[in-house]
Protein backbone atom coordinates (compact mmCIF):
# COMPACT_ATOMS: atom_id res chain seq x y z
CA UNK A 1 0.00 0.00 0.00
CA UNK A 2 2.77 2.47 0.74
CA UNK A 3 4.02 2.31 -3.24
CA UNK A 4 0.35 3.37 -4.55
CA UNK A 5 0.74 7.21 -3.98
CA UNK A 6 4.29 7.53 -5.86
CA UNK A 7 3.06 4.74 -8.09
CA UNK A 8 -0.17 6.92 -9.01
CA UNK A 9 2.00 10.15 -9.17
CA UNK A 10 4.02 8.32 -11.88
CA UNK A 11 1.16 7.83 -14.23
CA UNK A 12 0.04 11.70 -13.40
CA UNK A 13 3.61 13.52 -13.54
CA UNK A 14 5.51 11.53 -16.00
CA UNK A 15 5.75 12.47 -19.51
CA UNK A 16 6.44 9.18 -20.84
CA UNK A 17 3.77 7.96 -18.21
CA UNK A 18 0.96 10.18 -19.71
CA UNK A 19 1.50 9.54 -23.21
CA UNK A 20 0.98 6.09 -22.73
CA UNK A 21 -2.47 6.86 -20.90
CA UNK A 22 -3.61 8.67 -23.70
CA UNK A 23 -2.56 6.37 -26.39
CA UNK A 24 -4.54 3.55 -24.53
CA UNK A 25 -7.55 5.79 -24.18
CA UNK A 26 -7.29 6.57 -27.94
CA UNK A 27 -7.21 2.34 -28.30
CA UNK A 28 -10.32 2.15 -25.89
CA UNK A 29 -12.22 4.48 -28.04
CA UNK A 30 -11.01 3.02 -31.44
CA UNK A 31 -12.35 -0.10 -29.73
CA UNK A 32 -15.75 1.46 -28.45
CA UNK A 33 -16.59 3.12 -32.22
CA UNK A 34 -15.49 -0.29 -33.71
CA UNK A 35 -18.25 -2.35 -31.07
CA UNK A 36 -21.19 0.34 -31.62
CA UNK A 37 -20.96 -0.34 -35.47
CA UNK A 38 -21.12 -3.98 -35.07
CA UNK A 39 -24.07 -3.70 -32.83
CA UNK A 40 -25.59 -1.60 -35.37
CA UNK A 41 -24.96 -3.58 -38.66
CA UNK A 42 -26.28 -6.57 -36.66
CA UNK A 43 -29.89 -4.79 -36.62
CA UNK A 44 -29.85 -4.26 -40.30
CA UNK A 45 -28.80 -7.04 -41.32
CA UNK A 46 -31.39 -9.07 -38.65
CA UNK A 47 -33.90 -6.99 -40.18
CA UNK A 48 -33.06 -8.22 -43.94
CA UNK A 49 -33.60 -11.48 -42.52
CA UNK A 50 -36.51 -10.67 -41.77
CA UNK A 51 -35.57 -10.97 -37.59
CA UNK A 52 -35.93 -8.24 -34.93
CA UNK A 53 -33.99 -8.36 -31.93
CA UNK A 54 -33.36 -5.82 -29.12
CA UNK A 55 -29.89 -3.37 -29.12
CA UNK A 56 -28.69 -5.41 -25.85
CA UNK A 57 -29.34 -8.63 -27.83
CA UNK A 58 -26.87 -6.74 -30.93
CA UNK A 59 -24.70 -6.22 -27.86
CA UNK A 60 -24.69 -8.98 -26.51
CA UNK A 61 -24.00 -11.00 -29.92
CA UNK A 62 -21.04 -8.77 -30.60
CA UNK A 63 -19.30 -9.10 -27.60
CA UNK A 64 -19.85 -13.03 -27.56
CA UNK A 65 -18.32 -13.28 -30.95
CA UNK A 66 -15.64 -10.98 -30.83
CA UNK A 67 -14.72 -12.48 -27.71
CA UNK A 68 -14.76 -16.05 -30.03
CA UNK A 69 -17.14 -17.56 -26.97
CA UNK A 70 -19.56 -18.40 -29.93
CA UNK A 71 -22.42 -19.72 -27.66
CA UNK A 72 -24.70 -20.06 -31.43
CA UNK A 73 -28.24 -19.02 -29.23
CA UNK A 74 -28.18 -15.64 -32.16
CA UNK A 75 -27.22 -16.75 -35.49
CA UNK A 76 -27.57 -15.46 -38.95
CA UNK A 77 -29.02 -17.21 -42.02
CA UNK A 78 -28.04 -15.12 -44.99
CA UNK A 79 -24.50 -15.42 -46.84
CA UNK A 80 -24.33 -11.98 -45.98
CA UNK A 81 -24.89 -12.58 -42.22
CA UNK A 82 -22.58 -15.45 -42.15
CA UNK A 83 -19.95 -12.88 -43.98
CA UNK A 84 -20.49 -10.46 -41.29
CA UNK A 85 -19.81 -12.81 -38.10
CA UNK A 86 -16.33 -13.95 -39.21
CA UNK A 87 -15.42 -10.05 -40.19
CA UNK A 88 -17.13 -9.63 -36.61
CA UNK A 89 -15.03 -12.82 -35.23
CA UNK A 90 -11.74 -11.95 -36.84
CA UNK A 91 -11.69 -8.10 -35.89
CA UNK A 92 -12.39 -9.51 -32.31
CA UNK A 93 -9.19 -11.87 -31.95
CA UNK A 94 -7.01 -8.99 -33.56
CA UNK A 95 -8.67 -6.01 -31.31
CA UNK A 96 -9.62 -7.79 -27.66
CA UNK A 97 -7.31 -11.33 -28.15
CA UNK A 98 -4.02 -10.02 -29.64
CA UNK A 99 -3.97 -5.85 -29.91
CA UNK A 100 -6.06 -5.46 -26.27
CA UNK A 101 -3.57 -7.51 -24.22
CA UNK A 102 -0.41 -6.21 -25.57
CA UNK A 103 -1.89 -2.50 -25.60
CA UNK A 104 -2.59 -3.04 -21.71
CA UNK A 105 0.76 -4.43 -21.14
CA UNK A 106 2.92 -2.51 -22.83
CA UNK A 107 1.33 0.69 -22.23
CA UNK A 108 -0.24 0.30 -18.58
CA UNK A 109 1.04 -3.09 -16.52
CA UNK A 110 4.46 -2.74 -17.57
CA UNK A 111 4.99 0.73 -17.01
CA UNK A 112 2.86 0.27 -13.34
CA UNK A 113 6.03 -2.42 -12.88
CA UNK A 114 8.38 0.23 -13.75
CA UNK A 115 6.95 2.62 -11.10
CA UNK A 116 6.41 0.19 -8.43
CA UNK A 117 10.24 -0.75 -9.20
CA UNK A 118 11.20 2.82 -9.45
CA UNK A 119 9.82 3.18 -5.91
CA UNK A 120 10.78 0.50 -3.91
CA UNK A 121 14.82 1.41 -4.96
CA UNK A 122 16.04 3.95 -2.57
CA UNK A 123 16.81 7.64 -3.19
CA UNK A 124 18.75 8.90 -0.31
CA UNK A 125 20.06 8.44 3.02
CA UNK A 126 18.29 8.61 6.43
CA UNK A 127 18.76 12.88 7.50
CA UNK A 128 21.24 12.92 9.72
CA UNK A 129 23.71 9.51 8.35
CA UNK A 130 27.18 10.73 8.95
CA UNK A 131 31.31 9.13 8.99
CA UNK A 132 29.81 6.61 6.21
CA UNK A 133 31.60 5.41 2.75
CA UNK A 134 30.56 6.59 -0.39
CA UNK A 135 31.53 3.99 -3.08
CA UNK A 136 30.50 4.59 -7.10
CA UNK A 137 30.95 1.47 -8.64
CA UNK A 138 30.39 -2.50 -8.38
CA UNK A 139 33.71 -3.88 -9.27
CA UNK A 140 35.23 -6.77 -7.56
CA UNK A 141 37.17 -3.83 -5.94
CA UNK A 142 34.00 -2.15 -4.14
CA UNK A 143 32.07 -5.21 -2.99
CA UNK A 144 35.29 -6.47 -1.34
CA UNK A 145 35.56 -2.97 0.36
CA UNK A 146 31.98 -3.08 1.40
CA UNK A 147 33.36 -6.30 3.01
CA UNK A 148 35.94 -4.32 5.05
CA UNK A 149 33.79 -1.90 5.99
CA UNK A 150 31.08 -3.70 7.26
CA UNK A 151 33.94 -5.72 9.39
CA UNK A 152 34.88 -2.43 11.19
CA UNK A 153 31.71 -1.30 11.91
CA UNK A 154 31.79 1.44 9.18
CA UNK A 155 28.47 2.92 7.22
CA UNK A 156 28.42 3.24 3.29
CA UNK A 157 26.25 2.70 0.58
CA UNK A 158 26.71 2.16 -3.07
CA UNK A 159 25.42 5.01 -6.07
CA UNK A 160 24.45 3.05 -9.27
CA UNK A 161 22.66 4.41 -11.83
CA UNK A 162 20.96 1.71 -13.47
CA UNK A 163 17.18 0.18 -11.83
CA UNK A 164 17.75 -2.82 -12.04
CA UNK A 165 21.00 -3.32 -10.60
CA UNK A 166 19.91 -1.33 -7.72
CA UNK A 167 17.06 -3.79 -6.79
CA UNK A 168 19.37 -6.79 -7.26
CA UNK A 169 22.19 -5.27 -5.11
CA UNK A 170 19.16 -3.90 -2.80
CA UNK A 171 18.12 -8.09 -3.04
CA UNK A 172 21.46 -9.29 -2.19
CA UNK A 173 21.24 -6.71 1.12
CA UNK A 174 23.93 -3.92 0.56
CA UNK A 175 23.25 -0.46 1.19
CA UNK A 176 22.07 1.22 -2.70
CA UNK A 177 21.31 4.25 -3.68
CA UNK A 178 19.87 4.93 -7.33
CA UNK A 179 21.19 7.89 -8.88
CA UNK A 180 23.27 9.13 -11.67
CA UNK A 181 26.83 9.65 -11.20
CA UNK A 182 27.45 13.07 -12.63
CA UNK A 183 23.89 14.69 -11.04
CA UNK A 184 24.72 16.86 -7.91
CA UNK A 185 21.77 16.12 -6.66
CA UNK A 186 22.58 12.38 -5.84
CA UNK A 187 25.57 13.49 -3.96
CA UNK A 188 23.05 15.68 -1.81
CA UNK A 189 20.79 13.03 -1.01
CA UNK A 190 24.05 10.87 0.01
CA UNK A 191 24.81 13.48 2.50
CA UNK A 192 28.18 14.18 0.96
CA UNK A 193 28.69 17.24 4.07
CA UNK A 194 29.06 14.43 6.35
CA UNK A 195 30.69 11.48 4.51
CA UNK A 196 34.27 9.91 5.77
CA UNK A 197 35.02 9.52 2.56
CA UNK A 198 34.34 8.55 -0.94
CA UNK A 199 35.97 5.89 -3.41
CA UNK A 200 35.43 6.75 -7.63
CA UNK A 201 36.96 3.50 -9.44
CA UNK A 202 35.49 3.90 -12.79
CA UNK A 203 37.09 4.93 -15.69
CA UNK A 204 39.21 7.96 -15.58
CA UNK A 205 36.67 10.14 -17.78
CA UNK A 206 34.04 9.33 -15.30
CA UNK A 207 36.14 9.56 -12.26
CA UNK A 208 37.17 13.18 -13.21
CA UNK A 209 33.52 14.34 -13.94
CA UNK A 210 32.53 12.69 -10.47
CA UNK A 211 35.26 14.11 -8.22
CA UNK A 212 34.72 17.14 -9.84
CA UNK A 213 31.10 17.47 -9.30
CA UNK A 214 31.71 16.07 -5.52
CA UNK A 215 34.43 18.99 -5.06
CA UNK A 216 31.76 21.59 -5.86
CA UNK A 217 29.61 20.35 -3.15
CA UNK A 218 32.44 19.53 -0.49
CA UNK A 219 35.97 21.08 0.17
CA UNK A 220 36.45 18.67 3.02
CA UNK A 221 35.15 15.19 2.12
CA UNK A 222 38.28 12.66 1.26
CA UNK A 223 38.06 11.35 -2.47
CA UNK A 224 40.02 8.53 -3.38
CA UNK A 225 40.38 7.61 -6.87
CA UNK A 226 41.90 5.11 -9.25
CA UNK A 227 43.73 6.04 -12.47
CA UNK A 228 43.82 3.75 -15.78
CA UNK A 229 46.60 5.90 -17.44
CA UNK A 230 49.30 7.70 -15.87
CA UNK A 231 48.96 10.66 -17.94
CA UNK A 232 45.11 10.97 -15.51
CA UNK A 233 46.85 11.47 -12.18
CA UNK A 234 47.54 15.09 -12.14
CA UNK A 235 44.03 15.63 -13.82
CA UNK A 236 42.34 13.79 -11.24
CA UNK A 237 44.67 16.12 -8.54
CA UNK A 238 43.41 19.04 -10.40
CA UNK A 239 39.46 17.90 -10.36
CA UNK A 240 39.78 17.39 -6.52
CA UNK A 241 40.83 14.00 -5.95
CA UNK A 242 42.46 14.09 -2.46
CA UNK A 243 44.57 10.77 -3.20
CA UNK A 244 44.59 9.59 -6.66
CA UNK A 245 46.38 5.73 -6.94
CA UNK A 246 47.37 3.51 -10.33
CA UNK A 247 46.33 0.15 -8.77
CA UNK A 248 47.98 -1.46 -11.65
CA UNK A 249 51.41 0.10 -11.56
CA UNK A 250 50.92 -0.46 -7.62
CA UNK A 251 50.23 -4.19 -8.12
CA UNK A 252 53.51 -4.69 -10.84
CA UNK A 253 55.66 -2.82 -8.30
CA UNK A 254 54.52 -4.81 -5.06
CA UNK A 255 54.98 -8.42 -7.19
CA UNK A 256 58.41 -6.76 -7.81
CA UNK A 257 59.22 -6.57 -4.57
CA UNK A 258 58.41 -9.87 -4.02
CA UNK A 259 60.77 -11.61 -6.64
CA UNK A 260 64.20 -13.28 -5.72
CA UNK A 261 65.80 -11.15 -8.09
CA UNK A 262 69.41 -10.63 -7.44
CA UNK A 263 69.08 -11.07 -3.49
CA UNK A 264 67.10 -12.97 -0.54
CA UNK A 265 66.56 -9.48 0.79
CA UNK A 266 63.59 -8.71 3.26
CA UNK A 267 60.82 -7.20 1.43
CA UNK A 268 59.12 -4.26 3.62
CA UNK A 269 55.27 -4.61 2.46
CA UNK A 270 54.25 -2.09 5.50
CA UNK A 271 55.29 0.73 8.23
CA UNK A 272 53.16 1.48 11.71
CA UNK A 273 55.35 4.05 13.54
CA UNK A 274 58.61 3.08 13.89
CA UNK A 275 58.02 -0.52 13.47
CA UNK A 276 58.43 -2.20 10.47
CA UNK A 277 56.60 -5.43 9.00
CA UNK A 278 58.32 -7.20 5.94
CA UNK A 279 58.01 -10.27 4.17
CA UNK A 280 61.01 -12.55 3.32
CA UNK A 281 61.03 -15.81 0.72
CA UNK A 282 63.08 -18.62 2.41
CA UNK A 283 63.82 -20.33 -0.87
CA UNK A 284 67.62 -20.94 -0.89
CA UNK A 285 68.52 -18.98 2.29
CA UNK A 286 71.01 -20.80 4.86
CA UNK A 287 67.04 -20.72 7.00
CA UNK A 288 65.75 -23.46 4.82
CA UNK A 289 65.02 -26.79 6.43
CA UNK A 290 65.71 -25.45 9.74
CA UNK A 291 63.39 -25.12 13.09
CA UNK A 292 63.19 -21.12 14.11
CA UNK A 293 64.82 -22.14 16.95
CA UNK A 294 67.99 -23.58 15.25
CA UNK A 295 67.88 -20.39 12.83
CA UNK A 296 68.04 -17.43 16.33
CA UNK A 297 67.26 -14.85 13.64
CA UNK A 298 66.13 -13.01 16.84
CA UNK A 299 69.77 -13.39 18.96
CA UNK A 300 71.32 -12.47 15.26
CA UNK A 301 69.35 -9.86 13.77
CA UNK A 302 66.82 -8.63 16.62
CA UNK A 303 63.87 -9.12 13.98
CA UNK A 304 60.97 -11.55 15.47
CA UNK A 305 58.97 -13.76 13.09
CA UNK A 306 55.28 -13.01 13.42
CA UNK A 307 53.79 -15.09 10.57
CA UNK A 308 54.58 -17.78 7.91
CA UNK A 309 53.25 -18.09 4.78
CA UNK A 310 52.69 -21.56 3.84
CA UNK A 311 51.55 -21.74 -0.06
CA UNK A 312 48.71 -18.88 0.75
CA UNK A 313 48.14 -20.14 4.38
CA UNK A 314 49.21 -18.16 7.62
CA UNK A 315 50.79 -19.08 10.24
CA UNK A 316 51.61 -18.06 13.71
CA UNK A 317 55.18 -19.62 13.84
CA UNK A 318 56.48 -21.95 17.08
CA UNK A 319 60.21 -22.37 18.30
CA UNK A 320 59.65 -25.89 16.49
CA UNK A 321 58.17 -24.34 13.16
CA UNK A 322 60.33 -25.87 10.50
CA UNK A 323 61.26 -23.20 7.70
CA UNK A 324 60.27 -25.17 4.57
CA UNK A 325 61.26 -24.09 0.59
CA UNK A 326 57.83 -22.30 0.00
CA UNK A 327 57.85 -20.50 3.30
CA UNK A 328 57.73 -16.80 3.61
CA UNK A 329 58.56 -15.42 6.63
CA UNK A 330 56.77 -12.42 7.75
CA UNK A 331 59.44 -10.12 9.68
CA UNK A 332 58.65 -7.52 12.35
CA UNK A 333 61.73 -5.03 13.65
CA UNK A 334 62.95 -2.08 13.16
CA UNK A 335 65.66 -0.66 10.20
CA UNK A 336 68.43 -1.52 11.90
CA UNK A 337 66.93 -5.12 12.70
CA UNK A 338 65.97 -5.66 8.79
CA UNK A 339 69.42 -4.31 8.05
CA UNK A 340 70.80 -6.81 9.98
CA UNK A 341 68.59 -9.61 8.23
CA UNK A 342 69.43 -8.68 5.20
CA UNK A 343 73.57 -8.62 5.76
CA UNK A 344 73.26 -12.42 7.47
CA UNK A 345 70.42 -14.14 5.17
CA UNK A 346 69.43 -11.91 2.30
CA UNK A 347 72.88 -11.61 0.36
CA UNK A 348 74.06 -15.20 0.71
CA UNK A 349 72.67 -15.95 -2.58
CA UNK A 350 72.98 -14.55 -5.97
CA UNK A 351 70.85 -14.55 -8.77
CA UNK A 352 72.11 -13.62 -12.42
CA UNK A 353 69.33 -14.97 -14.86
CA UNK A 354 66.24 -12.78 -15.72
CA UNK A 355 63.49 -12.62 -14.23
CA UNK A 356 60.58 -13.93 -16.30
CA UNK A 357 57.07 -12.02 -16.44
CA UNK A 358 54.62 -14.09 -18.56
CA UNK A 359 51.67 -10.76 -19.69
CA UNK A 360 52.54 -7.47 -21.07
CA UNK A 361 49.66 -5.89 -19.89
CA UNK A 362 49.81 -2.91 -17.21
CA UNK A 363 50.20 -4.90 -13.98
CA UNK A 364 52.98 -7.08 -16.12
CA UNK A 365 54.86 -3.68 -17.63
CA UNK A 366 54.71 -1.64 -14.24
CA UNK A 367 56.73 -5.50 -12.40
CA UNK A 368 58.79 -4.72 -15.28
CA UNK A 369 60.09 -1.36 -14.51
CA UNK A 370 59.87 -1.55 -10.96
CA UNK A 371 62.32 -4.69 -11.74
CA UNK A 372 64.58 -2.57 -13.39
CA UNK A 373 64.69 0.30 -10.84
CA UNK A 374 66.27 -2.47 -8.84
CA UNK A 375 68.77 -3.36 -11.21
CA UNK A 376 66.81 -7.20 -12.11
CA UNK A 377 66.98 -7.66 -15.55
CA UNK A 378 63.62 -9.17 -16.85
CA UNK A 379 62.08 -10.65 -20.09
CA UNK A 380 58.25 -10.26 -20.83
CA UNK A 381 56.59 -12.79 -22.86
CA UNK A 382 53.80 -11.36 -25.17
CA UNK A 383 51.24 -12.83 -27.94
CA UNK A 384 51.22 -9.14 -29.20
CA UNK A 385 53.30 -8.58 -32.05
CA UNK A 386 53.70 -5.04 -32.62
CA UNK A 387 54.01 -4.21 -28.65
CA UNK A 388 57.03 -6.88 -28.88
CA UNK A 389 58.44 -5.53 -31.39
CA UNK A 390 59.29 -2.51 -29.79
CA UNK A 391 60.82 -3.79 -26.88
CA UNK A 392 64.33 -5.87 -26.90
CA UNK A 393 62.77 -7.52 -23.68
CA UNK A 394 60.28 -8.93 -24.90
CA UNK A 395 59.88 -12.90 -26.28
CA UNK A 396 56.61 -12.92 -28.67
CA UNK A 397 54.98 -16.11 -28.29
CA UNK A 398 52.34 -17.67 -26.17
CA UNK A 399 53.12 -18.37 -22.68
CA UNK A 400 51.39 -21.69 -22.68
CA UNK A 401 54.05 -22.85 -25.59
CA UNK A 402 56.92 -24.50 -24.06
CA UNK A 403 59.58 -23.63 -26.83
CA UNK A 404 58.34 -19.62 -26.15
CA UNK A 405 59.06 -20.25 -22.73
CA UNK A 406 62.65 -22.36 -23.60
CA UNK A 407 63.37 -18.89 -25.37
CA UNK A 408 62.52 -16.89 -22.79
CA UNK A 409 65.00 -18.76 -19.87
CA UNK A 410 62.14 -20.52 -17.68
CA UNK A 411 64.63 -23.35 -17.33
CA UNK A 412 67.38 -20.89 -15.49
CA UNK A 413 65.08 -18.13 -14.12
CA UNK A 414 64.93 -17.33 -10.36
CA UNK A 415 61.17 -16.37 -10.57
CA UNK A 416 58.02 -16.36 -12.90
CA UNK A 417 55.53 -13.27 -12.38
CA UNK A 418 51.92 -14.50 -13.83
CA UNK A 419 49.96 -11.29 -14.17
CA UNK A 420 47.38 -11.53 -16.79
CA UNK A 421 43.76 -10.24 -15.78
CA UNK A 422 42.28 -13.74 -16.23
CA UNK A 423 42.09 -15.85 -13.24
CA UNK A 424 41.62 -18.33 -15.89
CA UNK A 425 44.58 -18.29 -17.55
CA UNK A 426 46.30 -17.55 -14.10
CA UNK A 427 45.48 -20.86 -12.49
CA UNK A 428 46.24 -22.55 -16.13
CA UNK A 429 49.77 -20.69 -16.33
CA UNK A 430 50.74 -21.61 -12.48
CA UNK A 431 50.39 -25.40 -13.09
CA UNK A 432 52.08 -25.15 -16.39
CA UNK A 433 55.51 -23.51 -14.82
CA UNK A 434 55.34 -25.51 -12.01
CA UNK A 435 55.21 -28.90 -14.01
CA UNK A 436 58.09 -27.51 -15.96
CA UNK A 437 60.38 -26.11 -12.79
CA UNK A 438 59.32 -27.46 -9.61
CA UNK A 439 61.84 -25.42 -7.56
CA UNK A 440 61.04 -21.98 -9.44
CA UNK A 441 59.53 -18.87 -7.57
CA UNK A 442 55.60 -18.21 -9.03
CA UNK A 443 54.37 -15.61 -8.13
CA UNK A 444 50.72 -14.70 -9.49
CA UNK A 445 48.67 -11.65 -10.07
CA UNK A 446 44.70 -12.73 -8.72
CA UNK A 447 41.34 -10.45 -9.88
CA UNK A 448 39.35 -12.13 -7.73
CA UNK A 449 39.80 -13.14 -3.89
CA UNK A 450 38.17 -16.02 -4.18
CA UNK A 451 40.92 -17.43 -6.58
CA UNK A 452 43.83 -16.75 -4.49
CA UNK A 453 43.34 -20.02 -2.39
CA UNK A 454 43.05 -21.92 -6.02
CA UNK A 455 46.60 -20.10 -7.49
CA UNK A 456 48.57 -21.17 -4.20
CA UNK A 457 47.07 -25.41 -4.86
CA UNK A 458 47.56 -24.68 -8.19
CA UNK A 459 51.70 -24.27 -7.10
CA UNK A 460 51.83 -20.26 -6.80
CA UNK A 461 53.98 -19.41 -3.64
CA UNK A 462 53.22 -15.77 -3.35
CA UNK A 463 49.51 -14.47 -4.87
CA UNK A 464 48.48 -11.17 -4.86
CA UNK A 465 45.17 -9.84 -5.11
CA UNK A 466 44.12 -6.80 -7.57
CA UNK A 467 41.02 -6.00 -5.13
CA UNK A 468 42.58 -6.91 -1.49
CA UNK A 469 45.61 -4.48 -2.63
CA UNK A 470 42.77 -1.44 -3.32
CA UNK A 471 40.97 -2.48 -0.55
CA UNK A 472 43.97 -2.55 1.74
CA UNK A 473 45.18 0.83 0.40
CA UNK A 474 41.59 2.80 0.96
CA UNK A 475 41.15 1.62 4.97
CA UNK A 476 44.51 2.21 5.68
CA UNK A 477 43.47 5.98 4.45
CA UNK A 478 40.60 5.58 6.67
CA UNK A 479 41.55 4.19 9.49
CA UNK A 480 45.02 5.81 10.12
CA UNK A 481 47.22 4.29 13.28
CA UNK A 482 44.64 2.12 14.30
CA UNK A 483 45.09 -0.45 11.56
CA UNK A 484 47.89 -1.07 8.79
CA UNK A 485 46.09 -4.04 6.09
CA UNK A 486 49.28 -5.77 4.64
CA UNK A 487 48.38 -9.08 2.24
CA UNK A 488 45.78 -10.25 1.86
CA UNK A 489 43.87 -11.37 5.44
CA UNK A 490 46.76 -9.91 7.48
CA UNK A 491 46.40 -6.74 9.42
CA UNK A 492 48.53 -5.28 12.21
CA UNK A 493 46.32 -3.09 14.51
CA UNK A 494 46.43 -1.38 17.89
CA UNK A 495 44.40 -2.20 20.83
CA UNK A 496 44.32 -0.67 24.62
CA UNK A 497 46.10 -3.69 27.15
CA UNK A 498 43.03 -4.98 28.94
CA UNK A 499 42.64 -4.92 32.08
CA UNK A 500 42.86 -8.64 32.78
CA UNK A 501 46.19 -8.47 31.48
CA UNK A 502 47.57 -6.01 33.54
CA UNK A 503 51.41 -7.05 35.41
CA UNK A 504 51.46 -10.35 33.26
CA UNK A 505 53.92 -10.77 30.92
CA UNK A 506 53.65 -11.76 27.20
CA UNK A 507 54.51 -15.32 27.77
CA UNK A 508 51.96 -15.46 30.86
CA UNK A 509 49.12 -14.24 29.03
CA UNK A 510 49.36 -16.48 26.10
CA UNK A 511 47.88 -14.51 23.46
CA UNK A 512 49.10 -15.96 20.55
CA UNK A 513 48.08 -19.47 21.66
CA UNK A 514 44.61 -18.14 22.44
CA UNK A 515 43.72 -15.41 19.67
CA UNK A 516 46.35 -16.49 16.94
CA UNK A 517 47.77 -12.55 17.15
CA UNK A 518 51.41 -11.79 17.95
CA UNK A 519 52.60 -9.13 19.97
CA UNK A 520 55.04 -7.19 17.61
CA UNK A 521 55.46 -3.99 19.77
CA UNK A 522 54.18 -2.31 23.15
CA UNK A 523 53.46 1.09 22.84
CA UNK A 524 54.05 2.68 26.49
CA UNK A 525 55.28 6.51 28.05
CA UNK A 526 55.35 8.04 24.37
CA UNK A 527 58.24 5.40 23.45
CA UNK A 528 57.53 2.33 20.66
CA UNK A 529 59.37 -0.78 22.39
CA UNK A 530 59.60 -3.14 19.06
CA UNK A 531 59.86 -6.93 19.53
CA UNK A 532 59.43 -6.65 23.32
CA UNK A 533 61.07 -9.13 26.00
CA UNK A 534 57.91 -11.80 26.46
CA UNK A 535 59.07 -11.79 30.02
CA UNK A 536 58.56 -8.09 30.97
CA UNK A 537 55.82 -7.64 33.07
CA UNK A 538 52.99 -5.55 30.94
CA UNK A 539 52.45 -1.87 32.36
CA UNK A 540 49.03 -0.13 32.85
CA UNK A 541 48.23 2.18 29.87
CA UNK A 542 50.16 0.56 26.83
CA UNK A 543 49.04 -0.50 24.14
CA UNK A 544 49.70 -3.51 21.94
CA UNK A 545 50.63 -3.47 18.55
CA UNK A 546 49.35 -7.21 17.21
CA UNK A 547 49.56 -9.06 13.97
CA UNK A 548 47.21 -11.39 12.79
CA UNK A 549 44.37 -12.27 9.96
CA UNK A 550 41.36 -11.04 10.20
CA UNK A 551 39.77 -13.81 11.92
CA UNK A 552 42.27 -13.85 14.69
CA UNK A 553 41.41 -9.91 15.36
CA UNK A 554 38.22 -10.62 15.62
CA UNK A 555 38.88 -13.56 17.88
CA UNK A 556 41.09 -11.31 20.19
CA UNK A 557 38.68 -8.41 20.07
CA UNK A 558 35.73 -11.23 21.65
CA UNK A 559 38.10 -12.58 23.93
CA UNK A 560 38.51 -9.57 26.15
CA UNK A 561 35.30 -7.81 24.77
CA UNK A 562 37.04 -4.98 23.24
CA UNK A 563 35.85 -2.31 20.97
CA UNK A 564 37.86 -1.63 17.57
Amino acid sequence: MKFIPSQLAYFLISTGAKRNVKLLYKFFIILFLLITLYSTLFHFIMEYEGRKFSWLSGLYWTFVTMTTLGFGDITFTSDLGKVFSVVVLLSGVIFLLVMLPFTFIRFFYAPWLEAKEKARAPRELAAGTGGHVILTNTDPISLSLVEKLTQYDYGYAIVVPDLQRVLELHDMNYKVVLGDLDDPNTYRNLRIGSAALVVVNNNDMINTNITFTIRSLSKDVLIVTTADAEDSLDILKLAGASYVFHFAKMLGSALARRSLGSNLKANVIGRFGELLIAEASAMRTPLEGHTLRETRLREKTGVTVVGMWERGKFEIPLPDSRVSPTSVLVLAGSEEHLGNYDRIVGASYAFTSPVLILGGGRVGRAAAEALRERGIACRIVENDKELAEKNENYILGSAADINTLNRAGIREAPSVFITTHDDDINIYLTIYCRRLRPDIQIISRATLDRNISKLHAAGADIVMSYASLAVNTIVNILKPDEVLMLTEGLNVFRVHLPATLIGKSLQETGLRERTGCSVVAIHSGGTMNISPNPYVPLKKDSELILIGTADSEKKLLQEFSLNR
